[in-house]
């Protein structure tokens, strides 16, 4: 049992400044390092904690002697942060999405695979409360329709609207929504979509539309844009037999046997991600809702889509393993669109 847990910081942006507030709170927790290569961004963020700063995270990991890592970056800086903090052996939390495409995400997974290391990722809805709630409907009603939505702004990082800075919406919003699909209603083996709005191959789709097809039979849809001024809705409609649900961040609705009742997360789900992670690196139980590998699978489904959109033609998604889970083979071209 650790005492004291130190913890290096790989990334010094706005997502990173909630965990690093986060872990601060809590007690027997240090966190000793920033690494970003915005420096003056590193200094700002590492002051908060006394922390050290490095200006990338192979400095970091040769300096500091850590109990874990935090890993906060943009799509597009994922891959080298986690093959280096696994290769240290080192736990990792890792905030969505896990890579920018579908081979750096692999890379990661054949890095990680066959050792114990503890993993935790930013997917906090499976934390809410809300959630258990609606998974404990559907355990004797088993979805049979399944309806995502994810309508939206553009967020204000400048490589948001690029391919090459955030792979898509789909890939780095809507992830929120597929993952509790996933947990709610299980994998989806195949994808079908549509997207428009990009001029060059450069340029992401600000609407796209999918159908999926789960390995438990069921069907589903899933919406996404970003021409909105504000968030309009996020959530995911699950229907079963005699029963549909609606969950978002916030709130869960719930119709069952001709009842409407309705329930509001129980406070910020965002830090209980932390708390957990926290207390297995510690050597307390594991309560870890979305490790690395599951948070991989979520990562899968998002790439297909962003494929089939690009492609317009029906893709299979693969398991964790990299393989696909059934229908056409896999084309092993290029796979993130």
């Amino acid at each position: 049992m650790l005492s004291t847990v130190r913890i290096g910081m790989v990334g010094a942006g706005a997502v990173a400044a909630r965990h690093l507030r986060t872990l601060l709170a809590m007690d027997g927790v240090e966190v000793a390092a920033v690494a970003d290569p915005a420096l003056e961004r590193a200094k700002e963020l590492a002051a908060e904690a006394g922390a050290a700063v490095y200006p990338n995270h192979m400095e970091l990991l040769e300096a500091e002697r850590l109990d874990a890592v935090y890993i906060c970056v943009p799509p597009f800086a994922h891959g080298a942060p986690e093959l280096a903090v696994i290769d240290a052996g080192l736990p990792m939390f890792v905030e969505k999405p896990v890579a920018i495409d579908q081979e750096t995400a692999a890379a990661i997974a054949a890095r990680l695979a066959g050792r114990s290391l503890v993993t935790c990722t930013g997917y906090h809805w499976r934390w809410l409360d809300i959630f258990d709630r609606a998974a404990a409907l559907l355990a004797d009603r088993p979805a049979r329709l399944v309806q995502c939505w994810w309508l939206d702004k553009v967020p204000p990082p400048p490589w948001w609207l690029r391919r090459d800075g955030s792979g898509g919406q789909t890939i780095e919003q809507t992830t929120h929504v597929l993952d509790a699909a996933r947990g709610l209603a299980g994998d989806v083996t195949e994808a079908h979509a549509f997207g428009a709005g990009a001029a060059t191959a450069d340029d992401i789709h600000d609407v796209s539309v999918a159908s999926l097809r789960f390995a438990s039979g069921a069907v589903g849809t899933v919406a996404s844009t970003c021409l909105l001024p504000r968030l309009h809705r996020a959530g995911v409609q699950v229907v079963a037999d005699g029963l549909s649900l609606e969950l978002s961040e916030t709130e869960l609705v719930v119709e069952v046997d001709g009842r409407r009742d309705g329930w509001t997360a129980d406070g910020d789900a965002r830090p209980r991600p932390d708390r957990d992670f926290v207390a297995a690196v510690r050597g307390d139980e594991d309560r870890i809702r979305v490790p690395w590998p599951e948070a991989y699978r979520t990562h899968l489904l998002a790439c297909a889509i962003t494929r089939s959109a690009d492609e317009g033609r029906p893709v299979p998604v693969p398991e964790g393993s990299g393989e696909p889970q059934g229908g056409a083979p896999v084309d092993r071209g290029r796979t993130d669109g």
